[in-house]
Formats: structure tokens, sequence, C-alpha cells
């Protein structure tokens, strides 16, 4: 599978960086980040029902290959941000992504919302890294973690500020995001294993865990705030009526990032998905 590829990718990756620039030297550069913005507060529907976007910079992806060659990231984000975006996610993957940690650093210059790190993230290292770059919020994929891995990420994560958006591809891993108490959880309408995507993903794990509008998570062990959590519909995600129907069903926000990448007119696309 993909993900296990991945995974090891990260492991080797890993390895040099932290050769190359130890931990503690990464801790000490946290307090020159500038201090980390709310982004779950960003992730809200709008009185029309319609879920917040997250807009994301993405170069190219393992499945569609190259996805946009003229690759701006800051015209990118500025577009995001002047169509109305809630926060921007950022792809930091070199190998399968063509992404770059650089590439946030630089969208956080240039925009005043909030930034997530999109990443394979499995060490704390990362997590300090997205800090240091100045991410608001880091993606944590529940198929890559274990769950103490998963939890210590998390409460690291809050720690340092940031939020942490807790990816989830079918029940059993929905199951987990709602017992330890993930305040954030983004739902990946990505079969891994087959690459089909599909909205109804999204409504068959809320219904199965009853997370629909109003209802609140049991607890869970993770350090921040307890309550129902907020959701968040990845892939798949293309037009104006597929917002208005995942509103619906109680999506507080979405994260886009083909359909936007694609277009010419990014910012033009966006106004429209918004509506």
């Amino acid at each position: 599978m993909i993900l296990d590829k991945i995974i090891q990718e990260k492991h080797r990756e890993l390895e040099q960086r932290k050769a190359t620039t130890p931990l503690r030297e990464l801790k000490s550069r946290v307090s020159d980040a500038p201090l980390p913005l709310d982004f779950a507060r960003k992730l809200m529907r709008n009185e029309a029902g319609v879920p917040a976007v997250i807009a994301e910079v993405k170069k190219a992806s393992p499945s569609k290959g190259l996805i946009r060659p003229d690759f701006d990231p800051t015209a990118i984000a500025t577009a995001y941000e002047a169509a109305g975006a809630s926060a921007i996610s950022v792809l930091t993957d070199e190998k399968f992504f063509q992404g770059a940690l650089d590439y946030l650093r630089l969208v956080k210059r240039a925009v005043s919302l909030p930034v997530l790190r999109k990443d394979f993230i499995i060490d704390e290292y990362q997590v300090f890294e997205a800090r240091t770059a100045g991410a608001d919020a880091i993606l944590l994929i529940v198929a890559a973690l274990e769950k103490n891995v998963l939890v210590e990420l998390m409460n690291r994560t809050s720690e340092l500020g940031m939020h942490a958006l807790v990816e989830v591809h079918d029940e059993r891993e929905m199951e987990i995001a709602v017992d330890v108490g993930a305040p954030l959880i983004g739902i990946n309408n990505r079969n891994l294993q087959t690459f089909e995507v599909s909205l109804d993903t999204t409504q068959r794990l809320l219904a199965s865990t009853s997370l629909s509008v109003g209802v609140s998570a049991r607890p869970g062990i993770y350090q921040g705030v307890a309550g129902r959590p907020k959701l968040v519909s990845e892939s798949g995600i293309f037009t104006h009526g597929d917002l208005v129907n995942l509103g619906a069903m109680g999506v507080d926000a979405v994260l886009i990032g083909e359909a936007l990448m694609r277009e010419d007119d990014i910012e033009v696309k966006l106004r429209e998905l918004i509506g």
C-alpha cells in the first residue's frame, strides 16, 4: 500500500534531518516562530450553512502525478485568502507530493489565515518542525499511527499552541479518533486501497458515531477541549452543491485541493464553491 511506502520513507528522511538539525536545536527555535493562530475557531459553517473551506496548496500527488505545473505557493495562497478561504493547507511531503516545508514558510508570510502542515507526521520532531516553520495546525493520520503515539503527538501539538486535525478513513479509525477525544476530525473520502473517492464516506462515518449537529463526543484522553469535535470532510469536493450537502450533514469545514489546483483562475473557482 502506498501509505506503507510513504511511512518507510518518512523514517529514512527523519534520520537524515535529525542528524543535520538535532531536536534540541529545533526546540530552541520555537520562541522565534510567530504565535500560532486559532485554526479550529475558523472552522465553522456560515449563516447559509455552508462549511468553511481549508484551501490546499498542492503541486502533485502519487495517484494523479503533477497537478499544477505553474506552481507558485505565494500567489496561490493570496488568491485563496482573497476568495474567502478560512484556512490554508500546505503539502510539505517532498518525495511523493513534490512539497516542501519552505512552501509553508512562504505561505505563512503571505497571508493572515491559519496554516495547516499536511504531511505524514509520525514523530514529535516533525511537530517542532511545523511550529518553527510557522504552522498553526498539523495533520495526524490515524492509519499511520499507533493509538498511543497519536495521543502523544496530539498532546505535543497542543502544548505548542497548535491544533491537530486527526484524519480517518473508515469506521475503526473514526472510533479511535472519537475515543481519544480528538477536537478536530477529518474524514478523508478517498479509499486508501482503491483510491476511489466518494462523499458517501463522510455520511457513513458520521452515522457510525452519531456525530451529527449538536451531538457531543464522549470524553477522551486528549488534553484538549471536551465536547463535540469539529468535523472536516476531505477529498472529492468539486461543487457548491457538495458543500451545501456536507453542511447539512453537520460538517463544519471542507478541505479542497485538486478541484482548485486544476483551475486556471483559482480565486474565481473558490468563490464559486463557497457561493
